[in-house]
């Protein structure tokens, strides 16, 4: 006889086993088929954290502190500029957001504020698609602050319909190039002032095929093409840094340029609007192919306070790495008639 169960339990027979019973049909083959849908759900979790890794590239592991220093990032309230504001905040750096949303931008001033414990974080409105703005916020700057050790360029604007600014330019350049080359040259004094200090300028490996069109900089005759336009403004950034660079040797400011990395951020807004049924479908992959905006900040972080790079001043960086740009980012000529026309564009009499 089977003995009785404990009083109050009632014992059930386990499926396919006990009791003398025979296993059923397909009992015998169910236990190899979950072992290997678990081997394979096991291989495909480490080969999804191998990418993830792989995907989110160096980081920046200096803990180098800047009390003391002040720090300027433009485009700072949201992406890998609100993360570049954290790194640097936490390092104990005055940190000056330039903003052109200073609702928004001091929801992250004070989130920033909580985060890092330094009260020393201030917003400041800076609209670049206006070269009025970007002089007066230079201004504003020059008269109330001490000093300035490291500019940031990091706001911009990507692939978005065709714009004409205040100024009567395309608004890609305008973002990305000309409003940082005039605010670059403006706040030049200060840098300069602060020596050893830093440019560093957000560009993009979008610059790989871009081209500066010197007769149609501002697609007024030619049929506008979103991804051309920031693929030229791109370029234009790696091509002032190296220009920058050039022309302040010897100075004490050194100058930089950096691919970010593919991040998951509200710069890609104006994609999903071009191909709505593309951003949808890569929505879900996005999660485990694209870099969090804190990933996405590490270059940044890294060349704004690894020692010891002034000697590659005017160099390219990925990944926390020194890179070598496209040969179209190497083209000192081009990079000269750039600097030239962007000089009389801007309407700057005197630059370095």
């Amino acid at each position: 006889m089977r003995a009785g169960a404990p009083a109050g339990f009632l014992v059930l027979p386990w499926p396919g086993g006990g009791g003398g019973s025979d296993p059923g049909p397909g009992d015998e083959g169910r236990g190899p088929l979950l072992l290997r849908c678990g081997a394979l759900l096991g291989v495909a979790v480490i080969c999804v954290a191998v990418l993830r890794r792989w995907i989110a590239g160096g980081v920046c592991r200096c803990t180098l502190r800047l009390d003391g220093k002040t720090v300027l990032i433009t485009g700072a309230n949201t992406g890998i500029g609100k993360e570049t504001s954290r790194d640097l905040a936490g390092r104990g750096a005055r940190v000056v957001m330039a903003c052109r949303d200073l609702t928004r931008a001091e929801q992250a001033a004070e989130e920033i504020r909580q985060a890092t414990g330094n009260g020393n974080v201030v917003i400041r409105h800076l609209d670049l698609a206006s070269l009025y703005s970007v002089r007066q916020f230079a201004k504003e700057f020059l008269d109330t602050e001490d000093r300035l050790d490291i500019l940031i360029n990091n706001a911009g604007v990507m692939m978005c319909p065709k714009w004409l600014t205040e100024d009567g330019f395309e608004t890609q350049l305008a973002v990305n190039h000309l409003g940082h080359f005039l605010l670059t040259n403006l706040l030049l004094p200060k840098l300069k002032s602060s020596a050893p200090s830093r440019v560093v300028t957000v560009s993009s490996i979008a610059h790989r095929g871009g081209r500066i069109d010197f007769d149609d900089l501002f697609f007024s005759r030619r049929r506008y093409s979103s991804l051309e336009s920031y693929r030229q403004s791109k370029l234009a950034n790696v091509l002032f840094s190296r220009e920058l660079a050039r022309r302040l040797r010897g100075s004490g400011v050194s100058s930089f340029c950096l691919h970010p990395g593919v991040i998951r951020t509200e710069l890609g807004r104006h994609v999903q609007g071009w191909f709505p049924l593309l951003g949808a479908l890569l929505s879900l992959p996005s999660l485990l192919l694209m870099k969090t905006p804190r990933q996405g900040s590490q270059t940044t972080v890294y060349c704004a306070v690894t020692p010891g790079l002034e000697g590659r001043s005017g160099a390219y960086f990925s990944d926390c790495a020194e890179k070598e740009a496209a040969p179209e980012g190497r083209d000192d000529a081009v990079a000269r008639k750039l600097w030239e026309e962007s000089t009389r564009l801007v309407g700057l009499k005197d630059t370095c």
